[in-house]
């Protein structure tokens, strides 16, 4: 998947949960991710994020440390 795509898609799902009530938004996000997202996604995500993460929503940045590194 292009870096575009897969930031675009990350940041929806931050869009959706920055709306959501509550205090676990990050974890709702990385709930999300680790739940549909097949491993090479993940894989791609967390590369883009460790280096560096341009164009992610911060909350997208904060789901990170929860997300299953993929094996």
């Amino acid at each position: 998947m292009s870096p575009e795509k897969m930031i675009r898609m990350a940041n929806q799902i931050a869009t959706f949960f920055h709306s959501q009530p509550g205090e676990a938004q990050a974890d709702r996000v990385a709930d999300h991710i680790n739940d549909f997202w097949e491993p090479r996604m993940r894989r791609q995500l967390l590369d883009h994020i460790a280096q560096g993460g341009e164009g992610l929503d911060p909350l997208v940045l904060d789901a990170a440390q929860k997300l299953r590194t993929p094996v």
